[in-house]
Order: C-alpha cells, then sequence, then structure tokens
C-alpha cells in the first residue's frame, strides 16, 4: 500500500477528523510529560522516595517514550499506521489505570515506564496520520493547530496536576486520561484511514541498541549524584551506555533497513532541527522539574498556585502556536524556530537571575512570558520543518526520530540539572534549593541558546524556481516548506 490513503480511506477520514483525533492522542502523550511535575511533593510524602525517585517518576515515561519512538514509527509502517495507533493509544490508556492505582513508587515507576511504550507507539503515527489526510498547502496551519493542542497540554499539565492534587489526589493526576482514551479509541476506528509505508521492516537489532545505550546513560545519570560519579555501577552504565549508542550509529550506518538511516542526517535541515529539538527539550524539562518544586517547596505556592503562576511560560504555546504554524508557511520555519529558542535562553537566564529564596511573582513574571513567547514560536514550525526536510516515504521514521530525540533531550535535561542541583544544594532549606536551582538555570539557558545556534544551520527557503534533477536512481525531495537540504 502506499505512503498515501486510498481515496476510499480519505472519504472515509478526512482532514478534520485526522486533525481531531491525533491532537487529542498528542495531548494525552504531551500533558503526561508534565501532568506529574506538581504533583512530585505530593507524591513523595505519599509514597515515599528520594530526589533520584522523583527523577525516575518523571524519566521511566520519557526515557521508554524516548527509545521505542522510532520503532512504533516502523511499526505502523508495517502493520498499519491505524491499527498501530489504537494498539498504542489502548496499552496508554490501561497504563495510566494501573498508575493511579500504583500502591507504592516502585509499581508507579514501572507503570509510567508503561505508558511511555504505549506512547511512543501512538505519539509518532500521529504527524503522519494527519500529513496524508491534510493537504500540503495546509499543513502548515493544521500542524499549527496540532501544535497549539499540545500546547494546550503543556500549559494545562502543571496547572491540571496540581489543582487535582491539591483538591482531589494525586492519583487523578493519571486517571484524566482514562476517559479520554476510551472515547477516542472507538473514534479512531471509525474515522481514520489506514496506510502502510512501502517495504517497512522492523529493526530489532537497532532498537536493542538504542534502548540499551539510552538507558545505560540515564541511569548514569540519575544515579551520579547519590551514589557518587566514581561508582563502578555508575561508571560502567555510563560507558556501557556510550558504547552501545556508538554501536548503533556504525551498525545503522551499514544495515540495509535500518530504525534511523545515518543517511537522514546528510540533510542540513534534517540534522538542524532534530539537534535544535534535543537542546531545546533538555534545557526546557530539567528547568520545569525544578521549577515546579521551587514554586511550591521554596515560595511556599500550593500545587494549583504553582500551576497558574506557571501558565505565562508553558501557556504561552496554545496561545502562539497557531500564529506560529501560519508564519512558518509564509516566511519559513527557521527564522520563527530559531527567534523562538533564543527567546526562550533568554528567559530561562533571566529566571537564574532573579530567583531568590523570597522573590516575588512579579519579577518573576517578565522571565516566564519570555520564555512562553519562545515556546510558542518552536513548536509548530519544528512539526513542519521535520516533516519537509525528508521524503514522503521517510516521515514516519522521520517523526519518530524528532519525537525520539525530544523526548531523549527531556530524559538528559532532568537528569543532567538534577546532578548539577544536587551538587550544588539541595533539600536541606530555601537557600540551599535556590543555590543549586541557579546553575542549574544557567545551564539550561546555554543549551537552548545553543539549540537556537543549531537551527540557524538550517537551510532558508528556496526561491521559486527550476528544481535541480534528483541523482539516477533516487526519487525527488518533497516540497512541503521548499526547504532547501
Amino acid at each position: 500500500m502506499s505512503e498515501q490513503n486510498t481515496p476510499a480511506g480519505a472519504r472515509r477520514g478526512g482532514a478534520v477528523w485526522a486533525l481531531v483525533i491525533t491532537s487529542v492522542a498528542g495531548f494525552m502523550a504531551a500533558l503526561d510529560n508534565l501532568v506529574v511535575t506538581t504533583a512530585l511533593p505530593s507524591i513523595r510524602e505519599d509514597l515515599g522516595g528520594a530526589l533520584d525517585d522523583l527523577e525516575w517518576t518523571v524519566s521511566a515515561y520519557t526515557l521508554t517514550f524516548a527509545v521505542l519512538l522510532m520503532f512504533g514509527a516502523a511499526l505502523g509502517d508495517r502493520f498499519g499506521r491505524r491499527r498501530m495507533f489504537i494498539a498504542g493509544l489502548a496499552v496508554f490508556t490501561g497504563a495510566s489505570a494501573a498508575a493511579a492505582m500504583a500502591p507504592g513508587i516502585g509499581s508507579l515507576i514501572a507503570a509510567r515506564a508503561v505508558q511511555g511504550v504505549g506512547a511512543a507507539v501512538m505519539m509518532p503515527l500521529t504527524l503522519t496520520l494527519l500529513t496524508a489526510a491534510v493537504p500540503a498547502a495546509r499543513r502548515g496551519t493544521a500542524y499549527g493547530i496540532w501544535g497549539a493542542v499540545n500546547g494546550l497540554a503543556v500549559a494545562s499539565g502543571p496547572l491540571i496536576g496540581g489543582t487535582l492534587t491539591e483538591h482531589v489526589s494525586w492519583h487523578w493526576v493519571f486517571w484524566l486520561n482514562v476517559p479520554l482514551g476510551l472515547v477516542a479509541l472507538p473514534l479512531a476506528r471509525l474515522r481514520l484511514a489506514e496506510s502502510h509505508g512501502a517495504g517497512a521492516r522492523l529493526d530489532v537489532p537497532g532498537t536493542l541498541l538504542a534502548s540499551g545505550g539510552l538507558v545505560g546513560i540515564v541511569y548514569g545519570l540519575v544515579r551520579g549524584p547519590a551514589d557518587g560519579w566514581t561508582d563502578p555501577v555508575v561508571l560502567t552504565a555510563l560507558f556501557a551506555g556510550g558504547a552501545l549508542l556508538v554501536g548503533f550509529v556504525l551498525y545503522s550506518s551499514r544495515a540495509a533497513n535500518p530504525m534511523l538511516p545515518m543517511r537522514l542526517f546528510r540533510s542540513r535541515a534534517f540534522s538542524g532541527i532534530n539537534a535544535a529539538s534535543l537542546l531545546m527539550f533538555v534545557g526546557m524539562f530539567g528547568s520545569i522539574f525544578l521549577l515546579s518544586q521551587y514554586m511550591q517547596g521554596v515560595l511556599g505556592s500550593s500545587p494549583t498556585e504553582a500551576g497558574l503562576r506557571m501558565l505565562p511560560w508553558t501557556g504561552m504555546p496554545m496561545l502562539g502556536a497557531p500564529v506560529a504554524g501560519i508564519m512558518s508557511d509564509r516566511i519559513g520555519g527557521r527564522p520563527v524556530v530559531a527567534a523562538g529558542l533564543f527567546l526562550q535562553a533568554a528567559g530561562l537566564g533571566w529566571m537564574a537571575c532573579v530567583a531568590t529564596a523570597d522573590a516575588s511573582y512579579a519579577a518573576q513574571l517578565p522571565a516566564l512570558i519570555m520564555s512562553g513567547v519562545g515556546m510558542a514560536l518552536y513548536f509548530a514550525p519544528a512539526a513542519n520543518l521535520v516533516m519537509s526536510s525528508v521524503r514522503p516515504q521517510e516521515q514516519g521514521i522521520a517523526s519518530g526520530a524528532n519525537n525520539a530525540l525530544r523526548e531523549v533531550g527531556g530524559a538528559l535535561g532532568i537528569a543532567v540539572m538534577s546532578s548539577i542541583f544536587s551538587a550544588q544544594g539541595g533539600y536541606e532549606s530555601a537557600q540551599s534549593f535556590v543555590d543549586g536551582m541557579r546553575p542549574a538555570l544557567v545551564t539550561g539557558a546555554t543549551v537552548v541558546a545553543l539549540a537556537g545556534v543549531a537551527a540557524l544551520m538550517i537551510p532558508g527557503r528556496r526561491k521559486t524556481g527550476p528544481v535541480a534533477a534528483p541523482p539516477a536512481g533516487q526519487a525527488p525531495a518533497p516540497v512541503l516548506e521548499s526547504t532547501a537540504r
């Protein structure tokens, strides 16, 4: 079956239904990245656990999500995107119920890991299903709406988590996904059109190498502050993880049908947007992980207040992503994404400067707004740049790769910035927390600024004109955004 939907499938599904269903699924997956952050103090009080346990409550989800995303995209290409999307949504919904009923921190972490597996299967297929259903001329706008809904999840995650934790129970942070999943499952079966990738094969060795490498590195980074960087287990995890990732790159360079073809990185557009995505999520996730605890543990905000106070940052994508998507259609994604990343870096740097044990909200507000505008400018144009940097038959794996790198960035960001926090401060007092958080935020700002530099590597729009013929035997590149490669 071809990459695109059949005409019958298009009549059955349609762009509007595809946008609604994929946006809801994306909302659920994105929500669970951040919804738990404002619940962490309550989870710690209820179930116990040290800093590394709290890290794993977040990282168990982001890590399994990250390492299986490309495998999930390949499963969709091989067995049917709608079919695997439904399977991933079902696993995610069931694991959400298991997390809500977790009796201890270990079982909660395990349920979060299974949630990540379900999200890894459904999330990369959202963009592929949406791309197939929406005409090329309107994809920027569609990605903008999809990005706005994801932005709503980012915006409402800390607020929803805080409100439910304060007024009901932290368990309802996870129960929330169940009714959404139960509604989305039959709609996906009835309204989405099925499609497959041409000649798709599963890359089990590549999946094992990438998964093992990422687990080793993140485990070493999480355990390092608690066990010591010279601990044999920590060193073994870091070196083994690095070796497995090198093996993954070497294997993927030679394999006939690799999970992530290394040749894609020969495209400056693909390399630039993926480097920017990885670095942006390192800085953003690590910062939110610490700031949500800072607002509650140091400044004395309730969980709901902490979620509301973060809205100028986390809520801005909900308002700005559709506008950013339209801008990317008109002027290209590179300037929009780069401007957004530099704004977010400046906002994090500002927050590091004003953070004290008794900082007023008025002092923090400009930094939160600046970071929020930056995040809004990033999301929708980034999706457009990813999907336009590869050929149509490669869009599934491109979506999976970009989402995987984002989630890897989130897991690494929490691990790295928590390590900096632990080395410079701790939970002993308000001042100790601030002493640890400020250098971590400076690190986050620096990393996001590097993401802006990476975005500038992306070629600008081609001017309308003759397109050079591709090499013999090679299909022409797609022209979704007219991005030079």
